[in-house]
């Protein structure tokens, strides 16, 4: 009888891993394209003087903003896919209300009001010298990560990790990439709307 029990349980809580639903994944899928063109379209055609421009000496130039940019998909892709997709599966936290941070995200990580202070391994070096190296490694970047968002079969939406104070699922994660690039796209056009930024 104990085993019969034991067996009752495990059927009701063992919990298959489940895909992204088809919603989401061109959700994502349509998110990471369209901040991919919007950054492409920011870093187009523009000259040494205004890669390298800085608004004052304790400001980012577009150089040092498009890098950051670069660093920060690497770094939370691998934290995805490295860590998060690696822990401990919580299915049961998959509610409606964990959902419906999705667009929070999105508009929280693009919020260019609220000012934040990016830790030391995302903070630009001076690596890419010109625009055009800096283009192909963000469009390698991207290019994986919209491979594993249409390609995916693991369950984002039952592994978790903190960001910050609040826990998001992977396909949050996900979500943020693209959202921070959004973010970032908004900062370079501040720099060129910015008194003295060279004409060409």
């Amino acid at each position: 009888m104990r085993y019969l029990s034991s067996i009752l349980l495990l059927a009701v809580f063992a919990v298959p891993a489940a895909p992204l639903s088809q919603g989401d994944r061109d959700r994502a899928l349509s998110e990471l394209h369209a901040t991919r063109k919007m950054f492409l379209d920011a870093v187009a055609n523009l000259s040494e003087a205004q890669w390298r421009w800085k608004p004052a000496p304790d400001r980012w130039s577009i150089a040092e903003c498009a890098e950051h940019v670069v660093l920060t998909e690497t770094e939370l892709f691998q934290k995805v896919v490295g860590e998060i997709l690696k822990s401990q599966p919580h299915p049961e936290r998959a509610t409606e209300e964990q959902r419906a941070k999705d667009q929070q995200i999105l508009k929280r990580m693009a919020d260019r009001s609220s000012k934040a202070q990016a830790p030391k391994s995302l903070r630009p070096s001076g690596k890419y010298w010109s625009p055009e190296e800096l283009v192909a490694v963000f469009k390698k970047t991207r290019d994986r990560t919209i491979a594993f968002v249409r390609d995916t079969q693991a369950d984002l939406r039952s592994h978790f990790a903190p960001m910050g104070s609040e826990e998001l699922d992977a396909y949050q994660w996900i979500l943020a990439i693209a959202g921070h690039t959004a973010r970032h796209v908004k900062q370079i056009q501040e720099i060129k709307n910015s008194p003295g930024f060279p004409a060409q």
